[in-house]
């Protein structure tokens, strides 16, 4: 593994966090590392919600079936698109803007020394319904996932999950 490369090879979902505040700058710079993702045709249909009380925390802990480190996570981001500016709607395009987003995110997080874990949230409709109610979300407007954040309880080691079996030059051999 390349070391220089740690930054990806230490993501890793985190699920357990130290009741730690995570300061608003440190969000700010995540939200600017979402937003330098790519974007088809530079539509830019995204928009984040950044959660740091616990009643919304703890409210969406119990909309989405796998987020309950939410329940001790400081903060949270739901990255949310609106498919009337996105080049051919919802899928593929609005669909892919927002796993760039999120995956720039986690990385960015795991860079500035935070723990973090992709929540699923499209294309499950109860989980999309759960979130524009306790959101408030505009009937236009899909979450698309969410992201807990937090200072992790335990920092993971460098892994990499490389496969050369998985690997084909030129073509399929």
């Amino acid at each position: 593994m390349n070391t220089r490369l740690d930054f990806i090879f230490t993501r890793r979902s985190v699920r357990k966090y130290l009741d730690k505040d995570i300061p608003a700058a440190m969000l700010h710079d995540l939200l600017e590392a979402g937003m330098a993702a790519p974007s088809a045709r530079a539509a830019d249909p995204l928009h984040f919600i950044v959660i740091t009380e616990r009643a919304g925390l703890d409210a969406i802990a119990t909309v989405l079936p796998y987020a309950k480190m939410l329940h001790s996570a400081p903060a949270a981001i739901v990255v949310c698109g609106d498919p009337e500016r996105a080049p051919g709607g919802l899928e593929p395009n609005l669909v892919q803007d927002g796993s760039a987003a999120v995956e720039n995110i986690l990385l960015a997080a795991t860079a500035l020394g935070l723990g973090s874990c992709w929540l699923g949230v499209y294309p499950h409709q109860d989980r999309i319904d759960g979130l524009r109610t306790q959101l408030q979300l505009p009937p236009r407007i899909v979450p698309v996932a969410g992201i807990a954040l937090g200072w992790p309880a335990v920092v993971p080691e460098a892994r990499t999950r490389y496969r050369p079996e998985r690997v084909h030059w030129e073509r399929w051999q």
